[in-house]
């Protein structure tokens, strides 16, 4: 009998049970509840950029102490001059039917809303109001989700302010997901800014390669190839519609 009770309790499905028990060993109401913010151009939107949320929250959840409530897309302000970027009508547009169907993904207008182009910072502290508002009583987080390549935008000269790097990273903190051949960890360990905040840093390694951009996008649609499963069909039509990303820019 004594033997009989080991080796059940040793089964392999008591086993897996027991493994399931410890990742879920958190209790509900002790989890941080949270909302992921993606701040960007979207011009024009991509799968990759939906693969991210799926990607985040995924890792989050299967960490046993999160539980993601929600996504936001906050399309930069056109004002921003960034080579190909369309008006701030037509991304909103493409955002919005890119996440018609999500159950959990919503697009924030706020950033376009605006008069001129605002830093990133405080466009993260209105999605954390927004958030607030949305799933009042959830107490939840802003995360600003991104991939390794914002991360190490991080370095380059006049791009940012160092002061609002520090709130960015100590206010919201970052889940980033790192693209193929990316090393977001090196990255970290050599600025002195980032390693000092390294516990805010959450990062996702993206173990299926996916190197689509809308940089590259843009170039297949100037030169009429398909982008057809690298962009999702709504926004297809929509670009095909008001014939955009045609000429040289």
């Amino acid at each position: 009998l004594v033997y009989l009770t080991w080796k059940m309790a040793n089964s392999p499905s008591s086993k897996k049970r027991k493994i399931d028990e410890t990742v879920n060993c958190v209790d509900e109401k002790e989890k941080m509840n949270i909302v992921l913010g993606l701040c960007g151009s979207f011009s024009p939107i991509t799968n990759l950029h939906l693969r991210l949320f799926e990607i985040a929250k995924d890792w989050l959840h299967a960490q046993g102490k999160y539980v993601v409530k929600g996504g936001i897309i906050s399309p930069v302000h056109q004002a921003y001059g960034k080579k190909g970027l369309e008006s701030n009508e037509h991304r909103l547009a493409m955002c919005r039917l890119a996440t018609k169907d999500s159950g959990w993904i919503s697009v924030d207008d706020w950033e376009c809303q605006q008069d001129k182009w605002t830093v990133t910072e405080l466009a993260l502290k209105h999605l954390q109001e927004a958030a607030s508002e949305k799933f009042p009583g959830d107490n939840v987080k802003l995360r600003f989700l991104c991939g390794a390549d914002l991360l190490e935008s991080f370095a380059i000269p006049g791009a940012w302010d160092p002061e609002d790097i520090r709130k960015i990273v100590c206010d919201y903190g970052l889940v980033v997901v790192s693209r193929s051949g990316s090393n977001p960890e090196s990255f970290i360990y050599e600025s002195d800014t980032l390693h000092s905040f390294k516990n805010h840093i959450q990062i996702v390694t993206e173990w299926i390669p996916n190197d689509v951009s809308s940089t590259k996008i843009r170039r297949s649609l100037k030169r009429g190839e398909s982008v057809r499963y690298l962009v999702p069909d709504p926004v297809i039509d929509y670009i095909s519609k008001y014939k955009l990303y045609q000429d040289s820019s």
